[in-house]
């Protein structure tokens, strides 16, 4: 199931421009990413702190014949990040519930799930945040990044191609076994 890429030099939030592509055109499925991010989006309206050189993107599809709940599909997409840093950090990754992956009790990663409707049509929204150069500075919860656990700089596009293959492999496989859960 092939992803169709749209890339930005700077956005406000790579979740609103997956939105926004959702709105005013015909794609079911896509991956938003963007150099800079303005105003990243977090979960409960929060603030995600977007330093260039991190990663920013966000996926989108459309909903269509899947009957997983949003915690069931989280846990999923975090397992998909979880997997992408595992690539590169060998030792352990925690997923704090709901959305944040943490290594030594410091985040790394967040993901943030939207529901949005188009002509009846629902779609998901995920939008993931990595710190792969920069750590923000988040008063009461420690940050890291992937280039000082490694000890090396990560290519950015690299990491992109991994999440992209990742999921449109693994969006595959969610609608095959949907399928099949449906047929019982």
């Amino acid at each position: 199931m092939k992803i169709k890429k749209f890339k930005f030099k700077k956005v406000k939030s790579t979740n609103n421009t997956a939105i926004r592509i959702i709105k005013n055109s015909n794609f079911k499925k896509g991956m938003v990413v963007s150099e800079t991010q303005l105003s990243g989006k977090g979960q409960h309206g929060k603030k995600w702190i977007s330093y260039k050189g991190n990663l920013f993107v966000s996926f989108f599809h459309e909903l269509k014949n899947i009957n997983l709940s949003v915690p069931a599909i989280t846990k999923i997409n975090c397992l998909l990040v979880k997997k992408v840093i595992g690539n590169y950090y060998k030792k352990k990754i925690i997923i704090k519930k709901p959305n944040d992956l943490l290594i030594n009790k410091k985040k790394i990663s967040g993901i943030l799930q939207e529901i949005i409707s188009k002509s009846g049509n629902k779609f998901l929204v995920v939008g993931i945040g990595i710190n792969l150069v920069k750590s923000p500075k988040i008063k009461n919860y420690p940050t890291t990044n992937l280039s000082e656990l490694v000890n090396k700089r990560i290519d950015k596009r690299i990491i992109e191609e991994n999440l992209k293959s990742f999921f449109e492999k693994n969006l595959s496989k969610l609608y095959k076994i949907n399928d099949k859960l449906n047929k019982i």
